[in-house]
C-alpha cells in the first residue's frame, strides 16, 4: 500500500540553473523526481506551488552567474533557499560524467546529508554597492589596457618620453602635440588616446558617485572607521564592507582563509610539505590587503597624525589604530631582517592587517582602556 504523504515532510529541492533552462531534482522519503523547465519566474512559482501541496520545500543551488533572484524569488514565496558555494561541493574523485541531470541529484542528496556550505546572500542594497565598486575596478583594468596600447604604439614609431614618469602633467603635454605626416598613423594615435581619455574621464565620475555613497547611511560609520587604519581609503574601506559584509559571522582565522590569505599544506604521514597561500576566496579583498600592507614598510605616523585620522572616533579606535601600526611595521622590519622577500613580507602583513580590521568592526566599539589591558604606545613597546 501506498504511503500517505503529509504536508509536514520536507521536500528537498536542487536546482541547476543556467540561463535558459533549469534542472529540478527533488527527495521526498524514497521518491525521487526529476523535471527541466525554463528559467522564468513563472515556471518556477508553478513548480514551487505544486511542491508546496505535498511538503515543507527547502531548495539550494550553486552560486554562479545567474545571481541571486531565483533565491529571491523563492524566499519572497516563503520557500527556504540556500546559495551553495561550488567550490565546496564534495566530489568524487572517480567521478567523471557531468550532466545538468547529475547535478541537480547531488545538489539534493548532498543538502540533504548537511554536507553542503552555504554562502550568505547580499541585500540588494549591498548588492548594487558592491557592483559600483567592481564596476571601478574593471575600469581601472580598461585604462591601463588603454594606456598600455597608446605607449606601445608610440614606441613602435621611435617617440620615447624620457624626461620624467609616464602620466605626470608634463607628459600629457607632449602627448598632446604628438602629429604623424601618415594621415592613417594620425588617425589611429588620436583613436588611442581618445580611449584613455574616455576611460580616465570614466574613473573620475565613478570616483564620485563612490564618495557620495560613502558618505550615506549605513555605509558611513563603517567606512569612516576602517579608513582610520593605514592604507585604507575610501574606496577601500567601501570595498571591505561590500564584499564581506557581516564581520560577525567570521573569526579572524576565518576570515583569512575566507579571502585565500592563509598558507597552503600538504600534510600525509610523516611528509609536510607547506606552500604559498591558498588564494581561494574573495579576490578583491585580496587585492584591497596586499596594497594597503605595503604602507607597513614606513614608520609609524606622528602621534597628531594619528588623532587626525582617528577623529570622531571611540578611544577603543584610536588604541587599536596606534597598536596596528606599530606591530605591523615592526613585523615587517622582523621579517626583512630574517631575509623574507618583500612579497612574502607584505603578504604576512596584509594577513595581520585583516585581524585588524576585524578587531575594529568587531571588539573594538566594545573595549575600553579601563579594562587593565594597556596597548602599543608611541614607542613601539607593550605592557602587561
Amino acid at each position: 500500500m501506498k504511503k500517505a504523504i503529509t504536508v509536514e515532510e520536507t521536500i528537498w529541492l536542487g536546482l541547476d540553473v543556467h540561463k535558459k533552462t533549469i534542472v529540478a531534482c527533488w527527495l521526498l522519503g524514497d521518491q525521487e523526481e526529476v523535471r527541466q523547465f525554463p528559467n522564468t519566474p513563472g515556471e518556477v512559482k508553478r513548480l514551487l506551488k505544486q511542491l508546496g501541496r505535498r511538503g515543507t520545500v527547502r531548495a539550494c543551488y550553486e552560486a554562479g552567474p545567474c545571481g541571486y533572484e531565483i533565491r529571491r524569488q523563492l524566499e519572497g514565496m516563503g520557500v527556504s533557499c540556500a546559495v551553495i558555494a561550488p567550490s565546496l561541493i564534495p566530489k568524487r574523485a572517480g567521478d567523471r560524467v557531468k550532466t545538468d541531470r547529475r547535478d541537480a541529484q547531488n545538489l539534493a542528496r548532498l543538502y540533504r546529508a548537511g554536507e553542503l556550505t552555504e554562502i550568505r546572500v547580499p541585500t540588494e542594497a549591498e548588492e548594487s554597492v558592491r557592483d559600483l565598486v567592481r564596476c571601478r575596478e574593471d575600469a581601472t583594468e580598461d585604462r591601463l589596457r588603454a594606456w598600455h596600447r597608446l605607449i606601445k604604439f608610440l614606441l613602435r614609431y621611435g617617440r620615447i618620453w624620457t624626461q620624467s614618469r609616464n602620466g605626470t602633467k608634463r607628459h600629457w603635454a607632449w602627448l598632446r602635440v604628438q602629429r604623424f605626416d601618415d594621415p592613417r598613423q594620425q588617425r589611429t594615435y588620436e583613436e588611442y588616446l581618445a580611449q584613455v581619455d574616455f576611460f580616465v574621464e570614466r574613473l573620475r565620475n565613478l570616483d564620485q558617485e563612490i564618495a557620495e555613497v560613502a558618505s550615506e547611511e549605513p555605509w558611513r560609520a563603517l567606512v569612516d572607521r576602517l579608513k582610520c587604519l593605514r592604507g585604507i581609503s575610501t574606496l577601500s574601506a567601501l570595498t571591505l564592507v561590500v564584499e564581506i559584509g557581516d564581520f560577525r559571522r567570521f573569526k579572524p582565522r576565518e576570515l583569512s582563509a575566507f579571502v585565500g590569505l592563509v598558507p597552503s599544506l600538504y600534510s600525509s604521514g610523516d611528509t609536510k610539505r607547506p606552500g604559498g597561500i591558498t588564494k581561494a576566496g574573495n579576490s578583491h579583498v585580496r587585492r584591497i590587503l596586499i596594497e594597503a600592507a605595503h604602507h607597513a614598510r614606513h614608520r609609524p605616523q606622528l602621534p597628531s597624525l594619528v588623532r587626525r585620522r582617528t577623529a570622531g572616533q571611540p578611544e577603543s579606535v584610536h588604541e587599536l589604530v596606534v597598536k596596528a601600526q606599530h606591530r605591523l611595521h615592526l613585523k615587517f622590519v622582523r621579517l626583512r631582517g630574517r631575509g623574507k622577500n618583500t612579497s612574502v613580507a607584505v603578504t604576512a602583513i596584509a594577513r595581520e592587517l585583516l585581524g585588524f580590521i576585524w578587531a575594529l568592526m568587531v571588539e573594538a566599539p566594545e573595549t575600553s582602556a579601563s579594562r587593565g589591558k594597556k596597548v602599543f604606545v608611541l614607542t613601539g613597546r607593550t605592557a602587561a
